[in-house]
């Protein structure tokens, strides 16, 4: 009988995440055997209990809040994504060498045009937070073509300083790139928003104009849970064409980190139907 791989999910906190159940999903449905499990990780020690785990024989983690600029200083080897984001959620251990990966931007696509059937090309998308959540999916979003992005934060300047690392990917798009705080936005202008901040986390109010939206915006939220958050209480007031929340992302970028570890991409659609149905 083959051994199951070593595998899991490091954060803190990390009670709350369904990646053991995802991943026990998905090796049921390939007939790959796999061991799943959650690994809360002490804030400051991530380097020393990762390196544990690898060394006990453990072939791969997701990293969660707040560990993913430190998984991609703990790498050996970067793929581009984790390169330009500078973050990463997916560790592989190669015998010793550790590769490092981001699909949380592939997650967020397939998703959107995958499963919500919601083209990008062409639209106006604006990604609320410039923090390490936007630094994983602007690359994957802006490679889908949109006719602009634009990424405000609180502090204007940290949205400058990530589009500016940026431009040299779109130079040979006609992507229009824009930065700003929350107050530098128009009405009507975009036609999806996503929240990439953690105030569903603690569900202050969202910070900005309800008048934003196109008749046709899709609004969607990288969190997920089963209760209403600031943002998608925005949304509706905003009259949204549609709110999701970051359910779909979840399972699409485990989906990518489990075709990395095991070689077979699952199937999603019956993961997150099951997953809804809870």
């Amino acid at each position: 009988m083959v051994e199951p791989g070593q595998y899991v999910v490091i954060g803190n906190p990390i009670e709350h995440s369904k990646s053991p159940q995802i991943h026990s999903m998905f090796a049921r449905q390939t007939g790959i055997s796999i061991e799943y499990k959650k690994l809360l990780c002490p804030i400051g020690d991530f380097s020393k209990v990762v390196s544990e785990f690898f060394a006990s024989g453990g072939r791969g983690a997701n990293v969660t809040v707040p560990f993913k600029l430190e998984a991609y200083k703990f790498s050996t080897l970067r793929s581009s994504r984790v390169e330009h984001a500078q973050a990463a959620n997916t560790l592989i251990n190669n015998n010793g060498v550790i590769t490092a990966e981001n699909t949380d931007g592939i997650g967020l696509v397939r998703d959107i045009i995958g499963n919500l059937k919601y083209p990008i090309s062409n639209k106006s998308v604006l990604i609320v937070g410039a923090g390490g959540a936007t630094r994983g999916v602007l690359l994957p979003i802006l490679n889908e073509g949109p006719k602009a992005i634009t990424v405000v934060n609180r502090t204007k300047e940290k949205a400058h300083q990530l589009i500016k690392t940026i431009e040299t990917e779109a130079s040979d798009l006609s992507v229009d790139l824009a930065s700003g705080g929350l107050l530098d936005l128009n009405d009507g202008q975009f036609d999806l928003v996503v929240n990439a901040t953690s105030s569903s986390l603690s569900d202050e109010a969202f910070p900005l104009s309800t008048n934003i939206l196109s008749s046709k915006a899709l609004a969607y939220d990288m969190m997920y849970g089963k209760e209403e958050t600031s943002f998608t209480r925005w949304a509706y007031t905003a009259k949204a064409y549609k709110t999701v929340d970051g359910l779909g992302m979840l399972v699409e970028q485990a989906a990518e980190s489990f075709a990395l570890w095991c070689g077979e991409l699952p199937d999603t659609r019956t993961v997150m139907e099951t997953l809804r149905s809870e």
